[in-house]
């Protein structure tokens, strides 16, 4: 039995199968705008049956433990779908999947799936930054009468703004693992630098304003 927590377990996970890149020299750009000199592309994890699994069983947990009443699982496109669709199948519950804003051509659809008012869904997201993409995706379920009981993502950078906007928008998020956490055991794994270290460490402080 392993002594480490969910989280640390996560974070430990999406380093093995090198899911964090680090680019203090050229950062990465965010769909928000944002610079950075991290990047987690938790699509990676599909790869990894490991990783994939561990993911898998994690977010069907905390979904057992803190949305009870669900009866769909709605994942945010993309990076939403495949997770999402894992955790449906290993709940047996229906599953669709949110688009970012209605398809231009054929049925116009912005949901994709089926679902009826009344519906009581958990919304299922691979990252969360600032929450502005995923909370699109509440309010689109919820224009449908679909109640959202929350939302729960693999991992969150825990930005201020993003607790703040989920909280304005009424609905709860739980993640399995943070950047807090992740920092701290890239430190125990060296996978990071003491220069690199000090870089996130800078840019932690004011993100949005960082590398322009």
């Amino acid at each position: 039995m392993s002594n480490l927590t969910i989280s640390q377990e996560v974070a430990q996970h999406l380093l093995r199968i090198k899911a964090i890149q680090l680019r203090p020299d050229q950062p990465f750009t965010w769909a928000s705008g944002w610079k950075s000199p991290i990047y987690c592309d938790n699509r990676i994890s599909l790869s990894d049956p490991e990783a994939r699994t561990y993911i898998k069983n994690s977010l069907s947990a905390i979904i057992k433990g803190y949305f009870k009443d669900v009866d769909v699982i709605a994942g945010v496109a993309t990076a939403g779908i495949a997770q999402g669709a894992l955790v449906a199948d290993f709940l047996d519950l229906p599953f669709c999947y949110v688009r970012p804003e209605p398809k231009k051509h054929g049925m116009g659809n912005q949901i994709e799936g089926f679902v009826k008012p009344g519906q009581k869904a958990v919304l299922i997201e691979d990252l969360i930054s600032t929450g502005g993409s995923s909370l699109k995706a509440a309010d689109a379920l919820q224009k449908e009468g679909v109640e959202v009981l929350g939302m729960a993502a693999i991992f969150t950078y825990g930005f201020g703004i993003a607790d703040e906007n989920f909280q304005n928008a009424g609905i709860p998020l739980v993640t399995l693992s943070s950047y807090d956490v992740l920092v701290e055991e890239a430190i125990k794994l060296s996978y990071i630098s003491d220069t690199q270290l000090v870089t996130l460490q800078d840019w932690r402080v004011n993100p949005s304003t960082w590398g322009i």
